[in-house]
């Protein structure tokens, strides 16, 4: 019992750490106190950060060592142990790194003498690095518990790092020269991956073959062809978008080259296909990695005459349109499946735009949410504001639906609370969920994530503290060592309510 209570208080005195140490604005003061945290806690003697933020340039803190024992800990954290726990993922802990055959044979760690070590990788958000500790202020080999106590440390540490690196980059637009350049309203953010974007699309834009947009689903290919389109020459004739996973196999030579008047039941009379509709301007062929292989012949045949026959028709037409394809398969592997055409496949990669998904660039995801609620309110008359909760929340979830599946979620969250008559949206809208208290005995089989198990133990804090000072905010905001406006936040964003 005694043990259990003491781990509990080591495990309150970390988050209590973590969250003062939120409330840092700048990186290296930031690294120094967490290092200092967890060397304390852990009881470690040595200990060594190195951290990349936002693609700069690695920060390294050291505490514990000596002017004269820091080159020999430096190359030694630098070599096997480092590269061990950052290939596998996973922490590396040995009692005496000397006589661990992992590492007995490297010449810093032997000149080092090292022994007892634990080696931590650090990666969430646009951060990433590893937390080295070694030798403790005790004999032997760091204990189980101090295993868990930094593995739970270093996996809150690099979004808080990257939090804190974003926040001084919001008024550092590295696509602002970019978008001078670039019609990309519709697509948001400030990222380096976005820029990159933008840079293929201003290479891609003036000339008039053919381009392949790839990347995951729900990540945006869309809108980033719509601005291959409005930055290009032909940017005042239409774009035509065709899904072509949406057309059946029977129906997809009228649907794209048009049918002369009787050439099937429902014409009618003559039908301009989407070739046509897309006279003068671009043709957005969407999931192009579902057409079927007899399709795909016909539009090989187009692409390298740039004329086609309507259906039923017996006159060439002259075809004046820019192709775009889209797909998020990987379409080598389906040509080496022969399930797509070879000779296709290299026409249509001529030029390749590849959109990264929403995990690369986690700084965009509150702008990305901020433009779909000021698109909701031009739509609908209301403009809600994101709280700064629900952007932290956003920014910590995973999104394998990327901007599709954030759009969904904001437009919830925004119906949410409008219902409520807020004024803007907090956590509570968008992840409903997130503030179930401790699992009843029927859900205890079921894993837990580590958001989910992050704010259930978060809310349990921040109740409990509340309750000690009978609601005193100013006075919990104290304990807790974060600031009043921060506790408030903290408090509608878990939907936690006084008491009566």
């Amino acid at each position: 019992m005694t043990d259990d209570v003491s781990r509990l208080r080591i495990e309150r005195d970390l988050y209590r750490g973590l969250l003062s140490l939120g409330e840092e604005d700048d990186l290296v003061p930031f690294l120094e106190e967490a290092l200092s945290l967890v060397m304390r806690l852990s009881g470690a003697h040595h200990g060594l950060i190195e951290l990349r933020a936002l693609d700069g340039e690695p920060v390294r803190i050291a505490r514990g060592l000596a002017d004269a024992e820091l080159p020999a800990a430096l190359r030694a954290f630098s070599t096997s142990v480092v590269r061990e726990a950052l290939a596998s993922g996973r922490t590396v802990s040995t009692a005496s790194a000397i006589d661990d055959p992992r590492f007995s044979d490297v010449r810093s760690v032997q000149a080092a003498s090292l022994r007892a070590i634990l080696c931590a990788p650090l990666q969430g958000g646009d951060a990433a690095g590893v937390l080295y500790l070694a030798e403790r202020t005790e004999p032997g080999p760091f204990p189980e518990g101090a295993r868990s106590l930094v593995e739970l440390f270093a996996k809150h540490l690099a979004p808080l790092a990257g939090r804190i690196a974003r926040a001084r980059a919001l008024n550092v637009d590295v696509t602002r020269e970019l978008r001078g350049r670039v019609r990309a309203d519709a697509v948001a953010g400030r990222s380096a991956a976005l820029a990159s974007v933008l840079q293929q699309i201003l290479v891609a834009a003036p000339v008039p073959i053919s381009l392949l947009v790839t990347g995951e689903s729900g990540t945006g290919k869309t809108a980033i062809a719509r601005a291959v389109h409005d930055t290009s020459p032909r940017h005042a004739g239409p774009f035509v978008d065709l899904n072509c996973a949406a057309i059946p196999e029977a129906l997809f030579e009228s649907e794209l080259f048009g049918a002369e008047k009787g050439a099937h039941s429902t014409a009618t009379r003559r039908l301009d296909g989407k070739i046509e509709a897309a006279r003068g301007g671009t043709l957005f062929l969407d999931e192009i990695g579902e057409l079927p292989l007899s399709v795909q012949a016909k539009l090989l045949g187009f692409l390298q005459s740039r004329s086609y026959f309507r259906l039923g028709g017996t006159k060439a037409v002259e075809a004046d349109v820019r192709v775009v394809a889209a797909t998020n398969r990987d379409l080598k592997e389906l040509v080496a499946e022969r399930r797509f055409r070879e000779d296709l496949f290299y026409r249509l990669d001529v030029l390749r735009i590849h959109v990264p998904p929403l995990r690369e660039r986690v700084s965009d995801i509150a702008l990305i949410a901020d433009a779909i609620l000021v698109r909701l309110a031009e739509q609908h008359g209301r403009r809600l504001a994101l709280s700064r909760a629900a952007e932290l929340a956003l920014e910590e979830s995973e999104w394998p639906g990327n901007v599709r599946q954030l759009e969904n979620v904001i437009a919830r969250g925004w119906a949410t609370a409008l219902a409520e008559g807020t004024a803007r949206v907090d956590a509570r809208h968008v992840f409903p969920g997130a503030k179930a208290e401790a699992p009843s005995d029927a859900e205890t089989n079921e894993p837990e994530g580590w958001r989910e198990a992050t704010l259930r133990f978060q809310r349990r804090l921040l109740a409990d503290t509340l309750a000690a000072t009978s609601w005193n905010v100013a006075e919990s905001a104290r304990r807790l060592g974060v600031a009043r406006s921060h506790m408030n936040e903290l408090i509608r964003a878990h939907g936690l309510e006084r008491p009566g």
